[in-house]
């Protein structure tokens, strides 16, 4: 027996040299993944780590639950569906009380939720018009805007009401996309994109009149600055605003309101970093509407280069104009600053998709979205190379009609291989959203990888200020304050708290 042991153990050696090889190769291989992620060569002190402990506890914990019930792991569900079950989350109580730097990516009248739309409907000289959608008008005598309908007033259209409660239920409805079914009521596309359009319609009269324009804005502010949020780049459409007695005001008016009202945050909130505009028109218009967007960009740009951080055109990516249409146009408007949307789309080989080809080389400094492009590794190296900034936006791709899974969603593919990633929220008003936490914790948890831990949170809220169109000495300061922020943060930390 002795023999037989002795002659088997060399054997045992060899096999075990060889084991001791392959895992040691292993773990190579994912620890050099793990470097290549975005903040993955981060070294974290010794109180990052303690907050680190605490956040990856608890990550594990969910993911660990949701690994062994996939039937009940509710990120894998619509966003509707488990909207209110993430403020329980100890991990997204940590990330909603941590600095994430700036919002980059999101279009202001769709920044508040639904509640403060309803309460604005009890404001006197506002007339309510019951189309397909309801539209809203304030003035002093019956509007002359278009209407699908008859306008009345809307004190006396709540007046009658035999429940006033269920009334501004109902109206509620209208100021938001959550629904209980979602699945049921946007099938596609399609569906989720009318709702979306229709939700613009309704909020716009209400938010159009000039002085519910400048008190809304302000009062995002608070909601960015409360979700702990330093800085905001705003993209609009510059709405004319108007007045009771019917008086309508060009878009430049518009700009000088938005930086009236920051002025005025920025005085009362002296902590808060700013916010710009980026002038953000319909992408669905001909050359000669281009034309003049280019010249009320390039006004704002002049008179008001505090507020003007640069150029888009937006709405629905499919049903829009592809950005080769206006490349003669945009060829010459380059010092514009180009912040396009691009790739929001599930289409391969199309125009849309190839919206991100030409959004690179107009030499945007970031793309919106660019959710496609993950199938595009030529583009992507470009991105790399130009350091072009990406503006996630998770939620909204998954509400729109992207992407159904979030694990499913190609951020995952961004932060493998270190792209210059910022996270946004995009329209977070229209879906009941925080300005930013939900938007990190469902990429957190639900796309990126099970190891990513507090460095990938640090690394994003850093690209968002580092791909901000602040300029480079005022980025510098910016992210001396964040760091400030930051230790504060991890230095009065309790993993009791959470």
């Amino acid at each position: 027996m002795r023999s037989v042991i002795l002659a088997i153990l060399p054997i045992l050696f060899i096999h075990a040299k060889c084991d001791d090889k392959y895992h040691e190769k292993r773990k190579q291989l994912v620890e050099l993944e793990l470097r290549m992620a975005l903040g993955g060569n981060t070294t974290l002190n010794d109180k990052e780590n303690i907050v680190n402990n605490c956040l990856m506890q608890h990550k594990f914990n969910e993911l660990d639950y949701g690994f062994d019930n996939p039937d009940h792991y509710n990120l894998s569900h619509h966003f509707f569906n488990y909207r209110n079950q993430i403020q329980k989350s100890k991990v997204y109580k940590i990330i909603q009380s941590m600095p994430k730097g700036a919002v980059l990516h999101v279009h202001d009248m769709a920044i508040i939720g639904p509640d403060y739309f309803v309460n604005l409907t009890y404001m006197d000289h506002l007339y309510v018009c019951f189309g397909k959608p309801i539209k809203f008008w304030f003035s002093y005598t019956v509007p002359n805007t278009t209407c699908d309908g008859d306008w009345k007033l809307m004190k006396d259209v709540r007046k009658a009401a035999a429940n006033v409660t269920q009334f501004d239920a109902d109206l509620r409805k209208h100021f938001t996309l959550v629904c209980d079914n979602p699945d049921v009521v946007y099938p596609s596309i399609k569906e989720t994109w009318t709702t979306f359009m229709g939700y613009f319609t309704s909020v716009y009269g209400l938010l159009s009149f000039r002085p519910n324009w400048e008190q809304y804005f302000y009062d995002a502010l608070k909601l960015f600055r409360a979700d702990n949020i330093m800085y905001v780049e705003v993209r609009s459409i510059l709405p004319n605003l108007y007045e009771l007695d019917g008086t309508v005001y060009d878009k430049i008016i518009t700009a000088k309101a938005y930086r009236k009202t920051i002025n005025k945050f920025l005085k009362d909130y002296p902590d808060f970093l700013g916010a710009k505009l980026i002038f953000a028109p319909s992408r669905k218009v001909d050359a000669k509407v281009l034309d003049s967007y280019i010249q009320t960009a390039r006004h704002i740009k002049r008179d008001m280069p505090d507020l003007y951080a640069g150029f888009d055109l937006v709405g629905q990516e499919d049903l829009g104009n592809p950005l080769i249409e206006f490349v003669p146009q945009l060829l010459q408007a380059k010092d514009l600053n180009f912040f396009f949307h691009a790739g929001e789309t599930n289409w391969y080989g199309t125009l849309t998709d190839e919206n991100l080809v030409d959004a690179v080389l107009l030499g945007a400094k970031r793309i919106g979205h660019g959710y496609a492009l993950a199938k595009h590794p030529a583009l992507m190296r470009e991105v790399i190379e130009k350091d072009i900034g990406i503006e996630v936006n998770v939620l909204s791709n998954a509400v729109l009609s992207l992407v159904k899974d979030v694990r499913n969603h190609p951020l995952n593919i961004f932060l493998s291989l270190d792209l210059p990633v910022v996270l946004s929220s995009d329209d977070p008003g229209a879906w009941e959203a925080d300005p930013l936490s939900d938007d990190f914790y469902v990429a957190f948890v639900g796309v990126a990888s099970r190891l990513a831990d507090l460095r990938l949170l640090k690394g994003l809220a850093l690209n968002s200020l580092k791909y901000s169109a602040m300029k480079a000495e005022r980025k510098v300061r910016a992210i001396r304050e964040f760091n400030s922020r930051w230790n504060d943060f991890v230095n009065h930390f309790d993993c009791k708290s959470y």
